[in-house]
């Protein structure tokens, strides 16, 4: 490639997966990340399932979504049958969607195309090779452990949560000189939220300063399938909390159940203050909730992860004592008495600020103009 004037629009095409909405956010904490730096940014965003064929998409994130729902087990299983290099879904990355991609490329001719999902990046390889266009591959992991699937010989440019997964791509044989350590990309206003008063937040969204919050952490498509029986927990703790339950919630308003009074809130854009108000996160174990909770040092109890990813992420958090794993329902109370403990929690929030990258999305945008000359 030879290196364009830094002055010069960054023509970018920004792919994401609509597999939840951490995907999406990644990307977008980027793109403000790149404009923030000054870069004029001629941008295209957009998502693989759209890229895909009807028949695709039923089959990818049909299937997806059923087992979450319904057979978590056969979910867990695939993810470890599929984590070697011979797995056949590696090879049928370069293909699902393959079209649609073409099209954007001649479209935009982008210097460019940065993923935060793996297939993108496959067909992103594919669709170069086939047209002769020219472009830099790039791959931002939102998981804290590398699966085969995030192991991208493809890629140009890997850019990973932290010295563990930089190990981890070295297993699976990817260049060093390839991989970057960046952390995960979240908006500039979980950075600016460190340090606020907590108190002064929930007053301003009609809260309790004086009793816990937790933020139950169910995903942005409403599958947390333990979310009923984590909320009875909670209700039952012996003590009064008050409880904040967004993506999921059935219906909206204030309701008691025990001792918690649940906000039931639905989707809102007052999610970062809202998690910077919070005491605990309770729930799953998302990259980008992992990665938003730990900049505001809100320490989790995590139950009932997404088999493989999530479970990988908490073993992550629980290795470095940001977060305690709830394995059982009947684990779920005592882990969140004890979270809430005032020293147990002072020691968690520390644990869990020292594990972050709050900047995580500059870097990876610092480290994506320097790979193309623009730094």
């Amino acid at each position: 490639m030879t290196g364009p004037d830094r002055h010069d629009p960054l023509r970018a095409l920004i792919v994401s997966a609509s597999f939840g909405s951490g995907h999406h956010q990644a990307n977008g904490a980027l793109d403000a990340a790149l404009r923030d730096l000054g870069v004029p940014l001629d941008a295209r965003h957009a998502d693989l399932l759209k890229y895909m064929s009807t028949p695709e998409r039923v089959i990818t994130a049909g299937t997806y979504d059923l087992w979450l729902r319904h057979m978590p087990g056969v979910y867990r299983a695939f993810y470890h049958l599929t984590d070697t290099d011979r797995a056949p879904t590696a090879q049928a990355f370069g293909w699902l969607g393959y079209p649609a991609m073409r099209r954007d490329v001649l479209e935009v001719r982008p210097e460019v195309v940065v993923s935060s999902y793996p297939t993108p990046v496959a067909l992103a390889h594919n669709v170069r090779r086939r047209t002769g266009t020219d472009f830099l591959n790039g791959l931002v992991i939102t998981d804290y452990r590398v699966h085969q699937h995030w192991a991208r010989a493809e890629a140009d440019l890997l850019m990973v949560p932290n010295e563990e997964a930089r190990e981890q791509l070295a297993r699976w044989r990817i260049p060093d000189d390839r991989v970057e350590v960046t952390g995960i990309p979240i908006a500039r206003v979980y950075r600016d939220l460190i340090g606020a008063d907590r108190a002064a937040l929930r007053a301003r969204h009609g809260l309790d300063p004086a009793l816990p919050l937790i933020l139950m952490s169910g995903g942005g498509t409403g599958s947390y399938r333990a979310l009923p029986q984590v909320l009875r927990e909670l209700g039952n703790l012996g003590r009064r909390v008050q409880v904040l339950v967004l993506a999921g919630a059935d219906g909206h308003g204030v309701a008691r159940v025990g001792g918690a009074t649940l906000h039931r809130l639905g989707f809102t854009t007052n999610f970062p203050e809202l998690l910077a108000a919070s005491d605990l996160v309770v729930g799953k174990a998302g990259g980008l909730t992992v990665a938003e909770a730990t900049t505001l040092g809100v320490p989790l109890v995590v139950h009932a992860p997404i088999p493989g990813q999530e479970e990988f992420n908490t073993d992550y958090l629980e290795r470095h004592g940001a977060a305690l794993w709830a394995r059982s329902l009947a684990d779920v109370r005592p882990a969140v008495l004890r979270a809430l403990d005032a020293d147990e929690r002072a020691r968690m929030s520390c644990a869990a600020r020292r594990v972050s990258r709050p900047d995580a999305a500059e870097q990876v945008a610092r480290v994506l103009l320097r790979r193309l000359g623009r730094a």
